[in-house]
């Protein structure tokens, strides 16, 4: 699975860019004003825009267009720029991605009435380079082949989805007039060829904190001629864009109260609201939760053992798709270790215990959760003594984040008002689960709520709204980060 749905904010459609019909005469031997002008008169004559600029590249177009479409058409306008020529009445199309470190959330956007008509997900091609960031950025210092090879990898999946969701909308790629990119401050380097160097070295500073808006055709996105990409600001150099975007797709940024705001993946992103003051972390969680370094783990995909509970005196499952188990996905495997904490199985330190259904295999315990015996299968699915290690990992990481926050603030675990659980993996995680092993606090399950890509709806609200694009511009300068 890749997670895309997230919850709806409304908001009032107010994109920075805008479409406006004209209807222009053409020259004659008494009017010999260039296309150009004309159709900035036009824009002011019909509309009163002042047009002060056209993009070079819709001025490549704009002859050809107006006299195939009979001297009308639709001028696209941003910030004052046209950016566009579309056909009379054509949808104003903007793209918000989520570019993950695992996963590339896509949504295709009318811009006009803020309605989202697709969305779809696909793996980060970048992965076959390491499944975090530092690997990638190791990769990407090893010679400048390399780092445009992990930028045309990003490109690519963004690439991807915006045919897939413009073929599924009966549109064209070329019809994308605006777009909003968010992802941790690596894959906003990398996308963008910047120096990455500095990000693995302390004191770990980015290149660019602010907010950046960059013409498409220079990341060769194959959008409208003149179309931008704006790209969110970066707190921190493992704090970025998709951080801010979380913050923003929550309301973090105006919640009441103390407020605690995860978005879990392969790199954990938390902040605390602390009555209007924002602080954040970074967390290095691991592609456990992924199902990765675990011996039977597996990503959300068909057949992945997803939920896990104790009855009648063994483990009853859920899989992906409803089929033969396979293997187990990571809140397959949060639940697995939970049940057996709970049971006694494995003690406080992590320890695996005496049981019948625990075998030793080349000298390390592991735990039978479905048997060949009494389930097809070439092999049992088990979780290991060196799975539980993982895991402790993993979810310590995310835990001493939390506990960073609070003690900064000065606050126990039992003044939390609310937790919001964002991302791929936390969208699915039984919270239960996550409070027995010890990740999240142990507060009233009443106090969570899981949201889904938070970080997607974020760059959905940038795109729709210029009011919700300048909030998120501040949210750096306003974001304290632990260092």
């Amino acid at each position: 699975r890749t997670q895309i749905e997230g919850q709806d904010i409304p908001v009032i459609a107010d994109p920075l860019v805008r479409a406006y019909g004209l209807q222009l005469s053409p020259p004659s031997l008494e009017d010999l004003t260039a296309d150009a002008e004309r159709v900035q008169r036009a824009l002011a004559e019909q509309h009163g825009v002042h047009c002060s600029s056209v993009d070079v590249a819709a001025l490549r177009q704009i002859s050809p267009r107006l006299r195939e479409r009979h001297w009308s058409t639709q001028a696209v306008l941003r910030n004052g720029e046209c950016v566009a020529w579309q056909s009379p009445q054509a949808a104003l199309l903007g793209l918000a991605v989520d570019l993950g470190t695992t996963k590339v959330a896509g949504y295709l956007i009318d811009l006009s009435e803020g309605r989202t008509l697709a969305s779809h997900g696909l793996m980060n091609p970048q992965i076959s380079y390491g499944e975090d960031v530092v690997t990638r950025i190791g990769r990407a210092l090893e010679s400048p082949q390399e780092a445009q090879r992990m930028q045309a990898l990003a490109v690519e999946a963004i690439a991807q989805l915006s045919q897939e969701l413009t073929a599924a909308a009966g549109a064209q790629v070329q019809d994308i007039v605006d777009a909003v990119v968010v992802g941790n401050t690596a894959m906003h380097h990398l996308l963008l060829r910047l120096p990455v160097e500095q990000l693995v070295m302390a004191p770990y500073v980015p290149t660019v904190a602010s907010a950046l808006d960059v013409k498409a055709r220079d990341l060769d996105l194959p959008f409208a001629a003149g179309a931008y990409v704006h790209l969110l600001p970066n707190i921190a150099g493992y704090v970025g864009a998709d951080h801010v975007a979380m913050i923003l797709g929550t309301e973090l940024w105006k919640a009441a109260g103390v407020v605690l705001g995860l978005d879990i993946g392969t790199n954990t992103e938390i902040c605390l609201a602390n009555h209007g003051r924002l602080s954040s972390v970074s967390c290095a969680s691991g592609p456990a939760f992924e199902g990765a370094h675990i011996k039977h783990g597996m990503r959300a995909a068909a057949g992945a053992i997803e939920q896990l509970c104790w009855a009648n005196e063994h483990l009853e499952y859920h899989t992906v798709g409803d089929v033969p188990p396979v293997g187990m996905c990571g809140s397959g495997i949060l639940d697995a270790l939970a049940q057996l904490h709970a049971r006694g199985i494995v003690d406080q330190t992590g320890r695996m215990l005496d049981h019948p259904q625990v075998r030793t295999v080349n000298g390390q315990r592991e735990f039978i959760i479905v048997d060949r015996e009494t389930e097809a299968g070439p092999a049992p699915i088990t979780l290991t003594q060196h799975d539980v290690r993982e895991l402790q990992l993993a979810k310590g990481a995310i835990r001493t984040g939390i506990t960073a926050l609070l003690l900064e603030s000065d606050l126990p675990d039992e003044e939390i008002d609310e937790v919001i659980i964002a991302g791929a993996f936390g969208s699915y995680i039984d919270v239960s689960s996550a409070i027995i092993i010890g990740m999240l606090p142990a507060l009233p399950v009443q106090r969570f709520r899981q949201v889904g890509n938070a970080a997607g709806t974020g760059a959905r609200l940038a795109l729709i709204s210029k009011e919700q694009r300048a909030i998120a511009a501040t949210l750096d300068r306003e974001t304290a980060r632990l260092d």
